[in-house]
C-alpha cells in the first residue's frame, strides 16, 4: 500500500530527480538546487549528497559525456522503465497506454515525442500531479510504483557496475519510493 501523503510530501524530490535524469543543464546543478529539494533529515539525503558531490567534481562538458555516455550508449542504463522487463513484447505496450491513461487522469498532458514510461517524465508527474483528496489515486499510483521498482531496479544494478555517479541518484530515488510504501499486514 502507498502512502500517499507521504508521496506527497516528497514532491520537490521527485523534481530533483526529474531534472537530474534529463539531458544535463547548468541550472540543473545551481548550488540552491540540492537545499530546495530535500530536508537534511530525508532518509535518502546522504545518497543525493554523494552524488551531488561526484557531479560537481567534473565540468559541464564532462557531466554531459558521462550522462550521453551512461544513458544513451548503455543498454542495461535504458532510462525507459518498461524496457527491462518488456523489451519490445506486446505487453510493454499495453503498459505504456496504461501510464498515459494515468497521466492523463491526473491532468498531465504527454509529450508526442516521449515515452510514458521515461524515467524523468515519470519523476515529473509525481511532482506535477494532484492526488490529494482524489478516492482512486492509492490504487491508480499502485501500477505506476511498481513500474518504478522494477525498472530502477535493474537501472540500479547496471549503474552500479560502471561505478556511476548516477547509481547514487537512482538510488535515492528507490529509497524515497520505498519510504513511501507500507507493508500490509494480514491477520
Amino acid at each position: 500500500m502507498i502512502n500517499l501523503d507521504k508521496l506527497y510530501d516528497y514532491k520537490p524530490s521527485f523534481h530533483f530527480f526529474a531534472q537530474q535524469l534529463m539531458y544535463p543543464e547548468k541550472l540543473d546543478f545551481h548550488p540552491t538546487l540540492l537545499e530546495q529539494s530535500f530536508d537534511l533529515n530525508d532518509p535518502t539525503y546522504s545518497y543525493v549528497q554523494t552524488y551531488w558531490d561526484q557531479m560537481h567534481q567534473y565540468t559541464m562538458d564532462e557531466i554531459k559525456e558521462i550522462y550521453t555516455k551512461t544513458f544513451d550508449f548503455q543498454k542495461d542504463c535504458a532510462l525507459y522503465m518498461t524496457y527491462f522487463k518488456f523489451e519490445d513484447a506486446k505487453e510493454r505496450g499495453q503498459m505504456l497506454a496504461k501510464l498515459k491513461i494515468l497521466y492523463e487522469m491526473f491532468g498531465l498532458q504527454m509529450p508526442d515525442e516521449e515515452l510514458p514510461d521515461y524515467l524523468p517524465l515519470m519523476c515529473e508527474f509525481l511532482y506535477a500531479a494532484e492526488w490529494k483528496g482524489d478516492p482512486h489515486a492509492a490504487e491508480n499510483f499502485k501500477m505506476l510504483i511498481m513500474v518504478l521498482e522494477d525498472g530502477t531496479f535493474h537501472l540500479l544494478k547496471a549503474l552500479e557496475k560502471l561505478e556511476s555517479p548516477y547509481f547514487h541518484l537512482v538510488k535515492a530515488l528507490r529509497e524515497t519510493l520505498k519510504d513511501c510504501v507500507e507493508q500490509e499486514v494480514h491477520q
